[in-house]
């Protein structure tokens, strides 16, 4: 009898204000406020150059604002404006500002 793979579990949305340091797993929804690119050059790995990119978006929903640090490839789609929903954070940090 063949084995079945567990199924994937239904994501489930988090608000800002819910969320705590030291815990990952989270899925989001939230707007884009502004975002800025705080780190980007070469490394040098072997015959390639691999860029490293990172920046810091500020996003929130109704509930907040936070901090989300993109790394490499995350943060390209991004744009002021829009609405995102990122999958499988993980909070390490957290200073949260309440939205007015």
């Amino acid at each position: 009898m063949a084995e079945s793979k567990p199924g994937l579990r239904k994501p489930t949305f988090t608000k800002v204000d819910q969320l705590r340091p030291g815990t990952s797993g989270h899925t989001l929804t939230v707007k884009v406020v502004s975002t800025k690119m705080v780190l980007q050059k070469g490394r040098a790995d072997g015959p390639q150059v691999r860029q490293m990119r990172i920046a810091e978006c500020l996003v929130g929903d109704e509930t907040g604002l936070i901090i989300f640090t993109a790394r490499n490839d995350q943060g390209d789609p991004i744009c002021q404006h829009q609405r995102i929903a990122p999958h499988n954070l993980e909070v390490q940090d957290l200073t949260l500002r309440r939205a007015n």
